[in-house]
């Protein structure tokens, strides 16, 4: 009864306590749901964008975009991170730099294991993509930057790796990325591409020193020109479909790891010397030869009294970076400089070494310095270059006024023959004898021999008495003459003329050693076929000097001076050669006829007189023998005429 009577509170209690337990349950599951919420935006950890590998593929092919954090197997490792309940999540950023999750629902997208594979890529996948790993309490993520590049042909090489192979050595190339195909299945092709753009299939050819085994390639023997760009083509199935991408491998040979490795230097030698100036820049050259070795840094530098530039920390020396002069398959040529300023006396007794190190061995050199002994090159140089000049301007001028320095020589150191021989007459002109030529005679030479040069003029026609004997005369005439001046001509030195007498009488003087001389004077062009035996004979002994008309006349021509040249020197002070002049006229007695000379200028009547009185005494004294001398050399030209005549 009593059970009874409790019964009702007991179920009152009873239902009380299940709906406490039911509003726990409630405030539980509540609490349980709004947990995840509160926690569901952990702060997450960002790694900025990954620098040291941009992602770059081609388009339409497959492209594999490999997550950064995973490069430190340390810290995160894929395996580990599926077990300890992070999720790997990939975004990519918008342009206005939201993180945008990648839909994988996309049959062009793929997440496979630690990588996101967009087959096939276009031109506008490329930009920046996030890939995070995140749970309830942690976040970290990282960006990764993909580019996409068309591609020119087959044989385009933009995108590539650089691998070296040395000389005579083996290798086997494998297909970078095959690893990690989202497929079990794939294909791998081998080929390369000749300067000529044109695809060569390693297949294809026969077994030498390169195989394809399997999916990689095999190089048994590796040559010179063995190093070309190699490419490999992936192709496999992905969610239906089929993908490949393109591996290019660009193979560089280097030289034969059996050559010695150890740095030699080549420049400063045992025997080179340097040669420096005192208070100048001074420039010391090291050249080092290091041979190849793989992912090493050669090492070079000059160190003074043991110290490097680095550590005497002197303004006066610096020795930039070394520089690159040959690249012989990887054996390098360096050159490192040292440059001293205001280089003192003192450094002579420094020691400048050159060092060159890799891990095969160290080489070290001193340079011998040596003071330069000052030459004056630039004095000399200088001095000499004047010289020169001076020399060219003196050949100049002489070649210029040539005749004007040898009658200014004459003028200055010639010998005056008047006081030499006992000769009357400075010059005896011989010419044809017709109106043109005698008025040329008469009234030019004539004229500018007496009354401007001063000369003593024998004119056979004007200064010969009637009476007497030709061919006498003509003898007494040249033989009293210092030059015999022909004037030649197509009328002059006929056969018979007297002309031809003077020519002969003349050229028989010379012959004899006599002291005429014959000077031509062409008034008229002649052919050298129309001249007369004796004067085709002595042409090359004897100057001629063309008259050329109008341009002849000036007394300072060319003519003129050239004639003065051969007619006798003379020596007086205080006249000028070819100017104008007063003059008068003096008698002369002879013996055999009398002649009137113009007179010569006032500076030089004085020699005159004194040449006519000793002409006179001279005529006296040796009278007799002029008379012996007369008939023979007449003897000698009637046999000469005679002579020419029979062979005529």
């Amino acid at each position: 009864m009593k059970f009874i009577r409790l019964a009702p509170s007991l179920l009152r209690m009873l239902v009380s306590t299940l709906l406490c337990l039911s509003m726990v349950r409630v405030v539980c599951s509540t609490l349980a749901e709004t947990q995840p919420t509160l926690q569901s935006d952990p702060l997450c950890h960002d790694w900025g964008v990954w620098a040291s590998e941009l992602v770059r593929v081609y388009e339409g092919e497959a492209g594999r975009l490999y997550c950064p954090l995973f490069f430190h197997p340390t810290l995160y490792n894929y395996s580990q991170v599926q077990g300890s309940g992070l999720t790997l999540m990939w975004y990519r950023h918008t342009h206005t730099h939201e993180l945008e999750p990648i839909d994988l629902r996309m049959r062009t997208r793929l997440k496979h294991r630690d990588a996101l594979w967009i087959q096939p890529a276009t031109l506008q996948d490329s930009g920046l993509y996030t890939c995070m790993l995140r749970n309830i309490s942690s976040c970290v993520k990282i960006g990764v930057q993909l580019e996409v590049v068309p591609r020119a042909g087959e044989c385009d090489v933009t995108l590539h790796r650089n691998v070296t192979i040395p000389l005579e050595d083996d290798d086997t190339l494998q297909c970078p990325d095959l690893q990690h195909v989202p497929s079990n299945t794939h294909n791998v092709t081998w080929y390369y591409c000749n300067r000529g753009s044109v695809q060569t299939f390693l297949r294809d050819l026969p077994v030498f020193h390169r195989e394809v085994k399997g999916n990689d390639l095999v190089i048994y023997t590796m040559m010179q020109h063995y190093a070309v760009p190699y490419t490999c083509v992936v192709s496999y199935s992905s969610n239906g479909r089929s993908h490949h991408f393109t591996r290019t491998i660009s193979v560089k040979a280097v030289s034969s790891s059996r050559s010695p490795k150890e740095p030699h230097i080549l420049n400063p030698t045992f025997d080179h010397i340097y040669t420096v100036t005192m208070g100048g820049d001074v420039e010391l050259s090291c050249r080092v030869l290091l041979p190849y070795l793989p992912n090493e840094e050669p090492q070079v530098w000059w160190s003074i009294d043991n110290k490097t530039v680095e550590e005497l920390a002197e303004p006066r020396y610096t020795s930039p970076t070394a520089r690159v002069l040959d690249d012989d398959f990887g054996d390098v040529t360096l050159e490192r400089l040292l440059r001293v300023s205001d280089f003192l006396p003192a450094e002579l007794h420094r020691e400048f070494r050159c060092t060159a190190k890799n891990s095969k061995g160290l080489r070290t050199r001193t340079a011998t310095l040596q003071e330069e002994v000052y030459i004056p090159s630039v004095e000399l140089g200088c001095g000499l270059g004047v010289t020169l000049a001076l020399a060219l301007l003196l050949f100049v001028l002489y070649r210029v006024f040539r005749l004007e320095v040898h009658l200014l020589y004459r003028s200055w150191f010639g010998t005056d023959e008047r006081d030499t021989d006992n000769k009357e007459y400075d010059v005896y002109i011989s010419y044809a004898r017709n109106g043109e030529e005698e008025e040329f005679v008469m009234t030019t030479l004539r004229r500018v021999l007496e009354e401007d040069l001063g000369y003593s003029v024998c004119i056979f026609d004007r200064d010969s008495l009637p009476g007497g004997t030709i061919t006498d005369d003509t003898l007494h005439f040249v033989g009293r003459s210092r030059r015999l001046l022909v004037v030649v001509s197509p009328c002059s030195a006929v056969r018979g003329t007297q002309a031809l007498l003077e020519l002969r009488a003349g050229l028989a003087s010379m012959l004899r050693g006599g002291s005429l001389r014959v000077v031509l004077v062409e008034y008229r062009p002649v052919r050298k076929q129309n001249w007369v035996r004796e004067l085709r004979r002595a042409r090359l002994a004897l100057t001629l000097v063309r008259w050329e008309g109008e341009r002849s006349a000036p007394p300072n021509s060319r003519f003129w001076k050239r004639l003065r040249l051969e007619l006798p020197a003379r020596k007086c002070t205080g006249v000028t050669p070819l100017g104008p002049r007063s003059h008068g006229t003096r008698h002369t007695q002879r013996s055999h006829h009398a002649t009137l000379v113009p007179a010569g200028p006032p500076a030089c009547d004085a020699e005159r007189k004194r040449d006519t009185e000793r002409g006179r005494d001279a005529t006296d004294h040796t009278h007799l023998a002029g008379m012996t001398q007369m008939n023979e050399g007449a003897a000698l030209i009637m046999e000469i005429l005679q002579t020419s005549d029979t062979h005529t």
